[in-house]
């Protein structure tokens, strides 16, 4: 292939914030750039048949954690996750990146003033969300609107479609610095499944891939490796790369729903707001898409376990403790939900959201994010060294955005 002939700088694996961000940064400072996506570059429609194919594959973006069938949900297109997510900018955990060595505040300010970054207005919000966020203020909970990736210029009221994929750009998601990647030189390949880490003795030199049944080598003097939480630990441990994979989270969520009788419309963007129990869960609106049923999303922050396999496999089972604030976070909406008016009220099988800690970053990796293998690094939420329960995208994009000022500045 073509593209595998040319000389590039760096490798960059993966499209999501990390890989996203990473690229965008080195291309616009004059490095050539391979991105390599193992999804398709299809421009977005907003339906379920096309998200189906970028999210509902299993074995591929659906993935069951164990016996009890717990479904992890990965977008695999340009984008990665973030062309699905709800587009929530929760704040990093400064605190405890800066515990390992990471401080990105000056890199999350930077990223504020590219990315829209705040809450909708009162316009855009849904009635749904608006009954929700009353009825649990009623009952005493800080419920408050949440920052949102959102173009609120380009955003229209009463739609639904952002979930599948937002077919108007209103949504910012990794795509966003793909592109600005692209325009800046970048090459983008897509279809391309990295396998491994091509290495000479403690040096990265390169990836081996696979596309379209075709086995690939490329070379370059830097990779870096966004991947996610699943597939960053399965290319490292291919790689020769021991002790990733074990003791991560995912994020599980449960979702607690029901009707009113004069909600006709289930027409609105998901987590407009919500409450943050600091160390055990957070409970937002979640609306699904076009269902007129008001929805609760209680998502906790599970104890670390689990293993990754070989072939890129979820096992995890959760813990009594991760039970136990599913249930409380369960109690807790079915009464705000009550006190809104709804009268039966459901929950949900367990889903699960943002793999992530399988490449720790003071295990296999170090504060700057490298790998045993001198110019191999890893910038995805795998590095996330402890367990946080809330949406990473900010995060990543901060330790992108450091990651590439470090690659930048020679010191590689």
């Amino acid at each position: 292939m073509e593209a595998f002939q040319r000389q590039y700088d760096a490798i960059v694996v993966g499209s999501g914030p990390g890989g996203a961000t990473v690229a965008k940064e080195l291309s616009k400072n004059d490095k050539k750039i391979l991105i390599l996506e193992w999804g398709g570059n299809a421009p977005l429609k907003g339906t379920w048949p096309q998200a189906a194919t970028m999210i509902g594959v299993p074995g591929r973006s659906l993935l069951f954690t164990n016996k009890k069938m717990h479904v992890l949900l990965r977008g695999i297109t340009t984008g990665g996750s973030s062309v699905f997510y709800c587009g929530t900018a929760f704040d990093p955990p400064f605190e405890m990146l800066e515990n390992h060595g990471i401080e990105i505040r000056k890199e999350i300010d930077e990223l504020k003033k590219e990315v829209p970054v705040e809450p909708l207005s009162d316009d855009l919000m849904g009635p749904m969300a608006k009954r929700m966020m009353s009825s649990a203020q009623d009952l005493g909970y800080a419920w408050e609107k949440i920052n949102k990736f959102i173009f609120q210029d380009k955003c229209k009221t009463g739609c639904w479609r952002c979930a599948y994929g937002c077919p108007y750009g209103a949504k910012w998601t990794a795509r966003n610095f793909v592109e600005e990647a692209v325009a800046n030189g970048a090459t983008l390949v897509n279809g391309a499944r990295v396998r491994s880490v091509l290495t000479d003795g403690n040096r990265a030199t390169g990836v081996e891939l696979t596309r379209r049944g075709q086995r690939y080598r490329v070379g370059a003097p830097m990779v870096v490796l966004g991947a996610g939480g699943i597939g960053s630990a399965e290319i490292l441990r291919r790689s020769g790369v021991e002790g990733v994979g074990h003791d991560f989270f995912v994020d599980p969520l449960v979702l607690v729903t029901g009707k009113l009788p004069d909600i006709k419309e289930g027409k609105e963007l998901q987590m407009q707001a919500g409450w943050h129990a600091e160390g055990e869960y957070v409970m937002s609106d979640l609306a699904l898409p076009n269902v007129p049923k008001l929805s609760i999303m209680v998502k906790i922050k599970d104890d670390l376990g689990g293993r990754i396999t070989d072939r890129g496999g979820c096992r995890k089972d959760l813990s009594p403790s991760d039970y136990r604030k599913l249930n409380d976070g369960f109690v807790r909406a079915r009464k705000i939900l009550r006190n809104a008016g709804v009268k039966r009220v459901a929950k949900s099988m367990v889903f699960a959201a943002h793999p992530g800690g399988s490449v720790k970053v003071g295990d296999v990796v170090d504060s700057d994010l490298k790998t045993k293998y001198d110019n191999l690094y890893v910038c995805d939420c795998s590095v996330i060294p402890e367990a946080w329960g809330l949406p990473p995208s900010l995060t990543v994009l901060g330790l992108g955005k450091r990651l590439s000022k470090h690659l930048l500045n020679g010191q590689a």
